[in-house]
């Protein structure tokens, strides 16, 4: 198994739907892989052409358990006043872009235009965004890492 780290840039998005009426939207980005969540700051104002230029890392376990790793990312609208509201969402499928990361040593899925959709399938809009992954090298001698100690297998 391959430990690496994944790195997720959150560039912009166009042409979201507006769940406000009278109010531009404020979204922001949930990213998810497996157990492991980030979220982006609010694009306060910035209605349905919001900008973030945010990087995001996660742990990678390759291969883990599923057959096919995948991100996921949820644009929601934050609300002062109620509950957040949904606005669609994207998956970018990870399984090659892990697997070549192991053969080369890095590989990158450059930014792109993802359509974001909601629950019934229906476009809302797109979100770029850019992945790479880079495995990590341990060294047998010294262990894994935990915490910023190193641990020994004696």
């Amino acid at each position: 198994m391959t430990i690496g780290v994944m790195e997720v840039n959150l560039v912009d998005a166009r042409g979201l739907s507006n769940s406000d009426f009278l109010n531009k939207i404020d979204p922001y980005v949930l990213i998810q892989y497996k157990s492991q969540e980030h979220k982006s700051t609010i694009a306060k104002g910035q209605g349905n052409k919001p900008s973030w230029n945010e990087t995001f890392k996660f742990r990678v376990e390759f291969p883990g358990g599923d057959e096919q790793p995948k991100l996921f990312l949820k644009i929601m609208d934050h609300d002062t006043f109620s509950s957040d509201d949904y606005i669609g969402q994207t998956t970018i499928y990870l399984k090659e872009l892990l697997e070549l990361g192991v053969e080369n040593g890095t590989s990158e899925l450059r930014v792109q235009k993802y359509s974001v959709v909601d629950s019934s399938q229906s476009y809302r809009g797109d979100i770029r965004v850019g992945v790479t992954f880079t495995p990590r090298v341990e060294n047998e001698t010294y262990g894994q890492e935990f915490g910023g100690w190193k641990e020994s297998r004696w």
